[in-house]
């Protein structure tokens, strides 16, 4: 695994689009704070730029990096959850422009799974995570499920965990504003 996650951040290191597993399904993934990364990614997708994408952090503790003030629900909910969350936070910062989209705001997932959590931390910055297909598509819940378009698109395809059979499943999303408004996006 180790080998796996450094070939990763060498590609991420030089702007470059990886496809990795992480603690939902396999994830489309470069360095959130490269505008011309993020780009690649956009475009790989065929997604509106206007339709923003989330990161991966290892540790809470890097909540603070990216987001201006995090809401108080948003500790509770980090530690009461018991499936992976992410959780959409105004006043995004440190992160590519392009990434944010006009609002501001930034979908962030604290990733648990050893894979993509060893990613975070060995990279140092968070990672983009969006699901592997082009935009309007059905969302793979296996490696084998995903286009070859995409797989010869990509710079680098982890190797790890690529031959799961079990399903994966997507993350739960809930967006919070000031004043700890509370909308969930999905269950």
């Amino acid at each position: 695994m180790i080998d796996e996650i450094k070939k990763a951040i060498e590609i991420l290191r030089n702007g470059g689009v990886i496809l990795y597993p992480t603690d939902t399904i396999w994830g489309l993934g470069c360095d959130a704070t490269n505008p011309a990364a993020v780009q690649k990614v956009y475009d790989l997708k065929r997604r509106a730029e206007t339709k923003s994408m989330l990161i991966l952090v290892d540790s809470p503790a890097k909540l603070q990096a990216y987001v201006e003030e995090i809401p108080d629900m948003a500790w509770d909910l980090i530690e009461l959850t018991t499936k992976p969350l992410t959780i959409i936070y105004p006043g995004a910062k440190n992160l590519a422009p392009n990434l944010t989209g006009d609002d501001r705001t930034i979908g962030i997932r604290v990733t648990s799974e050893e894979f993509s959590k060893r990613l975070c931390e060995m990279f140092r910055k968070p990672i983009v995570s969006t699901s592997a297909n082009i935009s309007g598509e059905k969302s793979p819940a296996r490696f084998s499920e995903i286009s070859d378009e995409i797989k010869n698109a990509v710079d680098y395809v982890v190797n790890y965990r690529k031959n799961e059979t079990t399903p994966a499943q997507v993350s739960s999303i809930i967006k919070l504003g000031t004043g700890n408004q509370i909308e969930i996006i999905r269950q």
